[in-house]
């Protein structure tokens, strides 16, 4: 189990700590996967898997973005300027690459070098972007050409009662560089991405009752892929 953006946690050594949000931007979406660490915890513990995330806020850096994306340091996102990446030049995204970015996927790489390994990223959305449409989603399953996995976990999990599932939605999960890309797709490894919506998984006992809901359906879909 995976989780990219686990934390909304700024450095000190990134703009002494303080990306000059206010505390409630920070809360929100725009700096972190709100849940989903809670979640990829509990399916660790429920799975008897590892799990690896995250212990800096995306808008340090993202690492769910390959190293050449422009997205990488996000100067404005759903509406919000980020005023300490407003300026930043290549220097110090080389800078944040070597102290968090490319740590996170050195240790990711271990973790999926075991054999048989089948990597779980776990993430969620905001119910609406600003200016945007409500997305109708409760779950999300992304994944590129591999979809060993994928499609029959999206047959399961379109089995659950007044769940609302998106195939490759609120996104697509085929970015060139992202977490997935690397660990999943170019080592030919079983991969998955499941997007939760964060309005249902927002406290800790949201996230227990989720993971409690998505262990038994992976394994079955992991079951039902004969991998």
């Amino acid at each position: 189990m995976t989780c990219d953006h686990a934390t909304n946690t700024v450095p000190p050594s990134v703009a002494g700590g303080d990306l000059g949000l206010p505390p409630q931007d920070m809360a929100r979406h725009i700096a972190w996967d709100v849940g989903a660490w809670g979640v990829a915890q509990e399916l660790g513990e429920r799975l008897n898997g590892p799990v690896i995330g995250t212990d800096f806020s995306r808008l340090v850096i993202d690492p769910n973005r390959g190293e050449d994306d422009p997205t990488l340091v996000m100067r404005l996102y759903d509406g919000t300027i980020i005023p300490a990446n407003r300026h930043v030049d290549r220097a110090e995204i080389e800078r944040r690459l070597d102290l968090f970015h490319r740590p996170y996927h050195a240790a990711l790489a271990d973790l999926t070098r075991r054999p048989g390994a089948v990597l779980l990223s776990i993430h969620s959305f905001t119910r609406q972007l600003r200016g945007r449409p409500r997305r109708p989603w409760d779950l999300g399953v992304l994944y590129a050409a591999d979809d060993r996995l994928a499609r029959p976990l999206l047959t399961r999990l379109r089995a659950l009662d007044g769940v609302c599932v998106g195939d490759n939605e609120p996104y697509h999960g085929a970015l060139k560089g992202d977490a997935m890309d690397r660990h999943g797709i170019r080592p030919g490894r079983p991969h998955v991405l499941i997007e939760i919506c964060n309005d249902l998984i927002e406290t800790p006992s949201d996230q227990a009752i989720w993971a409690t809901r998505l262990a038994p359906v992976l394994e079955q879909a992991l079951a039902d892929s004969g991998l």
